[in-house]
């Protein structure tokens, strides 16, 4: 079994470990891999955190099944339902999140994607947004097509965000409506079109830590540098609303194997951070060094405000990371 220093000093040499060294860190001690995680995360990356919110654009009847999400018409949740915001609501909190320190802020919309007339409006406001203010704007919007991608590239959005969720062997299980091809497929035309792409998935949807780990793979490959690590929030109504969460030792665990696998990268805790005991902080210290900020899509988050004192805690700046 390869030892955990020998690992790491492979790493800092700009080599790439395989899945079979990446298995060999499973049964070591979890101390000892997430503070080797750390010092991945401070050779590569020194004390930058890149904290991003995000405004759930529009909501609900979505006409995908995953089996997670509260807006999905296929379950009965107790979510709001409303169309594309407007262009004033979406500015307004856009400079909201900028006035308190926020850099990149993100507009999501529920769907398997927007049509044109909608991203035509939605590019209309990111321009604005980014006349009034030098905030990075990102759009998670579904599957759209590389034309569009070039649109909202060209109206100021410098970021797509597309997670592919679960490994390929795994995501069947969670979604039939569309393919985790399809998502390749966006995710590839967002870079063919010139944007950076924020990918990662969801941890405690009943996969293994082999099946994360080839997901982390698959980002690997596709050469992503910012990847959101969500925790399921089971959610009333949906399929997984009785899958037991994960032990935050189990947590900690995924964020280090991510670390040494992609050590470049913003690792970011995103969705169910809100329902760890310290608010993601050993996982700040265990390889992450992202996260999003503020209020989720369909749950509550961390305020902005407490969320610069915990990396401030850290030992972090709030900076951009690609």
């Amino acid at each position: 079994m390869t030892d955990i220093k020998t690992l790491e000093e492979k790493i800092y040499q700009g080599n790439l470990i395989t899945k079979e060294e990446t298995l060999s860190l499973l049964p070591l001690p979890l101390e000892d891999v997430c503070a080797a995680a750390n010092r991945i995360r401070i050779h590569f990356c020194k004390n930058l955190f890149d904290l991003c919110t995000i405004i759930n654009g529009k909501s609900g009847r979505c006409p995908e099944n995953c089996k997670y999400c509260a807006q999905s018409a296929h379950y009965h949740t107790d979510i709001k339902e409303y169309p594309l915001l407007d262009k004033d609501t979406l500015i307004r909190q856009a400079l909201y999140n900028a006035d308190r320190g926020v850099l990149r802020y993100s507009i999501v919309t529920s769907g398997r994607s927007l049509n044109d007339t909608e991203v035509n409006s939605l590019c209309d406001a990111i321009r604005a947004i980014r006349e009034t203010h030098r905030i990075e704007v990102c759009v998670s919007l579904g599957l759209l097509q590389q034309k569009q991608y070039e649109q909202l590239l060209q109206a100021g959005a410098s970021r797509v965000h597309n997670n592919l969720e679960a490994s390929a062997s795994f995501f069947p299980n969670i979604c039939t409506t569309h393919t985790i091809e399809d998502k390749i497929a966006a995710i590839k035309a967002a870079k063919a079109a010139g944007m950076h792409v924020c990918s990662g998935g969801i941890i405690g949807l009943n996969e293994t830590m082999e099946d994360r780990i080839d997901l982390a793979l698959m980002l690997r490959e596709l050469d992503i540098h910012s990847v959101p690590v969500n925790v399921l929030n089971p959610i009333p109504g949906t399929p997984l609303e009785g899958q037991p969460p994960l032990s935050y030792d189990e947590i900690r665990r995924t964020i280090a194997i991510f670390r040494f696998l992609l050590p470049k990268a913003a690792i970011r805790l995103a969705g169910g951070r809100g329902s760890m005991p310290d608010k993601g902080k050993a996982c700040f210290l265990s390889g992450a060094n992202a996260a999003i900020s503020g209020d989720m899509l369909t749950t509550s988050g961390i305020t902005i405000e407490n969320d610069l004192q915990i990396i401030a805690e850290c030992g972090y700046k709030p900076g951009l990371l690609e």
